[in-house]
């Protein structure tokens, strides 16, 4: 039986290291042959805090049921050289999106990119580059509906399945945001470090 939830009942919040076993088991769920480690994503988490971040990642929850998740990490400067409308120079890349099967066309998956484009403007990146599965036609619908356009592809890039990956781009996040209906921000996991009560 086929859940059918609307977004507004789901809570975006930063995911952080009690999370990881609930994202790897839905990570291997929807990406069985190139799913991420455990390693992965702590890797990922251990840049995700400080005055020095560089990434960003979010976990969806809905009724303290993990529903989704995304990340973000922000590279270097832009190919072009360009800036973005705001003098933005940094290039940001979309690490991963997943959203549950039942949560498919809820509108989850434009949430979670939503504030990953968020997190791009923040970290004053000019452009965001993704890859995305070629015969993955849903994500690359969203992605388009936000202005990604394709630039290139990368044969073989998804492994052990040897799938080629589209590479997308979208220039000056700040102004993809604009357009997308206002969503309040994720909810940031504030407090002492180090328990899932308390920071």
């Amino acid at each position: 039986m086929t859940r059918v939830t609307g977004p507004e009942k789901v809570a975006l919040r930063d995911m952080r290291w009690w999370d990881i076993e609930r994202v790897f088991q839905l990570e291997r769920e929807l990406f069985p042959e190139d799913a991420w480690s455990r390693g992965m994503f702590w890797s990922e988490l251990a840049h995700a805090r400080g005055p020095a971040a560089t990434r960003r990642y979010v976990v969806a929850e809905e009724d303290g049921r993990l529903v989704g998740y995304a990340g973000l990490t922000s590279v270097g400067t832009a190919a072009d050289g360009e800036e973005g409308g705001d003098g933005a120079t940094g290039v940001a890349d979309v690490q991963t999106i997943a959203v549950r099967r039942d949560h498919w066309g809820t509108g989850l998956g434009s949430r979670l990119l939503t504030e990953l484009l968020r997190a791009a403007t923040a970290f004053e990146c000019a452009e965001v580059l993704l890859e995305c599965r070629i015969d993955n036609v849903r994500a690359q619908k969203l992605y388009e509906r936000f202005g990604f356009e394709t630039i290139g592809v990368r044969k073989g890039y998804y492994q052990p399945g040897n799938v080629d990956a589209l590479v997308m781009r979208l220039s000056d996040p700040s102004a993809s945001v604009d357009r997308t209906e206002p969503q309040a921000p994720a909810i940031p996991v504030n407090g002492v470090e180090g328990t899932e009560t308390h920071g």
